[in-house]
This record gives C-alpha cells, structure tokens and sequence, in this order.
C-alpha cells in the first residue's frame, strides 16, 4: 500500500472543509413567538394650569381658548415628567472665591400616546385647568400595534 502525502496547503485546505461543515446546521428548525403581558398596568393623572389674563389674545374668548390649550400642553408635559423623569442641569460661578451665579435648568423629553383629557374648566376668574389620564392598558395597547415584542414560545427541529 502506497502512502498519500498531503501539501501543507492542501492540508490546510481539508481542515477548513471539515471545520466548516460541522458548523453546519443539520436540522432545520422553526421558532414559535408569543407577547408578553404585564400582570398589572398603572393609571396615571396629570392637571395643568394656565393663566387665561396673561395670554395674547384680541379678545377674552381668544384668551381662554390659547389658556384651554397651554393648560393642556403643561397636563401633557406633567403626564411626561412622571413617565420620563426631569433632566435637571446646574451651574454654579465663582469670582474671587464668592458665588456669583446659580443656574438651575430642568428639562423634559418624551412621547405620549393613548392619554384622555378628564375635564376641563375654569379655576377662579384668570385661571384655566386639564385634568388628563394616561392608562398604561391603553399605552401597552398602542405599543403592541406598533412593536410586536415577543419572547421564544417553542422551538422545533425537524
């Protein structure tokens, strides 16, 4: 029997053969998905305030309504505050070792879908106020639609 010698490279060249087809998959398989759901979902309220006298407006009902929707906006900037959480930001100043200046800046950033405005009214003579909910059922509701997460429900290999 005669003996077969191999190159270096076409030894190198079996191994990466055999080294690649065991990586192969030989069965084929299909994943089976199912959503996740909360156990429980939140209710959260917000009220916003604004000032009807101190809008620019011709007229008192032109005043009211820009007061009904800056109201609405602050409800919606509360209701933002509670999901989200305030970015606060702070700045001090020194000159000659004494505080010259404090600067305190809170900012706010984020999406709100699915709230209700409860009720809206008049506070007093000059001021206007929204109560708003934001149901976290309805927000998962809304999430759902868009994202579709999943989770592994079965795997099975053929």
């Amino acid at each position: 029997m005669k003996s077969v010698t191999l190159s270096p490279l076409m030894m190198a060249i079996t191994w990466l053969t055999l080294l690649c087809a065991g990586c192969t998959s030989v069965f084929d398989k299909h994943v089976e998905w199912e959503t996740i759901k909360p156990e429980q979902f939140p209710t959260l309220s917000a009220v916003g305030y604004a000032p009807i006298n101190a809008q620019k407006g011709d007229s008192e009902t032109t005043r009211m309504l820009l007061a009904i929707k800056a109201s609405k906006l602050e409800a919606y900037r509360e209701l933002a505050e509670q999901v989200y959480g305030q970015r606060i930001d702070g700045k001090q100043s020194l000159q000659q070792l004494v505080l010259a200046d404090t600067q305190l800046k809170s900012s706010v950033e984020g999406v709100i879908r699915g709230a209700r405005v409860v009720k809206s009214y008049a506070v007093g003579e000059d001021m206007y106020a929204t109560e708003m909910t934001l149901d976290f059922q309805d927000v998962y509701d809304i999430y759902l639609s868009t994202a579709r997460p999943k989770k592994v429900k079965d795997v099975s290999y053929y």
